[in-house]
């Protein structure tokens, strides 16, 4: 059986009298890669493509997957090594069914949960066509909407108890930061750091928005958000710019104690500002 894989041997060549010829283009391709280092890009594709064999057929040998992909069993095995160094697939023994023979029986690989969130698993589209039947059964229009942004409340509802023990148990000056570090956890790369004038307030960023997609549908999810951030930190907080929206990062303006109309008319007015600057993702990290 012939292999296609950047790590089998190149073909032999049978020397005849005269010079030694040229490799020609056939085996150059097929051969040459064996020798020379592999492009990452070569053996990252080679890679998504066993674990995306794995998706498809469920837990497989390294054998069912060299008579698959047509590579050599060596070459899948280190595949196999590196995407289990990754945390995106995991050995188990393989279920016979039958008499077993003898010797140990093959390792079957399968996915871990998070090799499975490498693969678009179509969540979105699931989440949007849940929340368009939500405003759909509300009756639409105004009903529809009102009754997407109590689903978006209610959802956020445990989430935000879980935020509140973080926020509670620090100190004021200090509750912004505890609510990003509970965001972090939460997966999404949150920081707090000064706004443009610090006497006036600071800034909440979240650098990863897990709905993002479906909020460019229904701004209803970003406005709970809102709402569950003013509430955590006793002050009214202001959404200056949003992934949803197409800026690089979902940033909310918290006043400092006693600002008062002074911070939020200068977050007011710096909104634009902000909002192209983390479009540029120039909010640091």
């Amino acid at each position: 059986m012939k292999y296609a894989s950047e790590e089998q041997e190149g073909p032999t060549v049978e020397q005849t009298e005269g010079p030694a010829p040229s490799a020609p283009e056939k085996t150059e391709r097929r051969g040459s890669a064996t020798h020379a280092a592999a492009p990452h890009d070569e053996q990252q594709g080679t890679r998504n493509r066993v674990a995306r064999s794995i998706l498809d057929h469920g837990p497989s040998t390294a054998a069912e997957l060299a008579l698959r992909l047509e590579l050599t069993q060596a070459a899948v095995r280190r595949h196999l090594d590196a995407l289990a160094a990754e945390g995106v697939v995991e050995p188990r023994e393989k279920r016979v069914y039958g008499t077993r023979g003898r010797g140990r029986p093959a390792k079957a690989f399968a996915l871990t949960d998070c090799g499975r969130d490498a693969f678009d698993q179509a969540y979105d589209q699931l989440a949007s066509e849940a929340l368009r039947w939500i405003a759909q059964s509300a009756g639409g229009g105004e009903k529809g909407e009102a009754a997407v942004a109590a689903f978006a409340r209610a959802r956020l509802a445990a989430q935000a108890e879980g935020y509140r023990e973080a926020v509670e148990a620090a100190e004021p000056e200090a509750r912004t930061e505890a609510l990003a570090k509970a965001l972090t956890a939460d997966g999404y790369a949150a920081t707090a750091r000064s706004a443009p004038n610090p006497q006036l307030g600071e800034q909440l960023c979240q650098h990863h928005c897990p709905v993002a997609h479906v909020a460019e549908q229904y701004p209803q999810l970003c406005e709970a958000e809102t709402e569950v951030f003013s509430r955590l930190l006793g002050t009214h907080v202001q959404r200056l710019a949003t992934i949803a929206h197409g800026d690089g990062v979902c940033t909310t303006f918290v006043p400092k104690a006693g600002a008062g109309k002074a911070a939020h008319s200068t977050a007011r007015t710096s909104k634009t500002t902000t909002a192209s600057a983390s479009t540029a993702g120039r909010n640091p990290a």
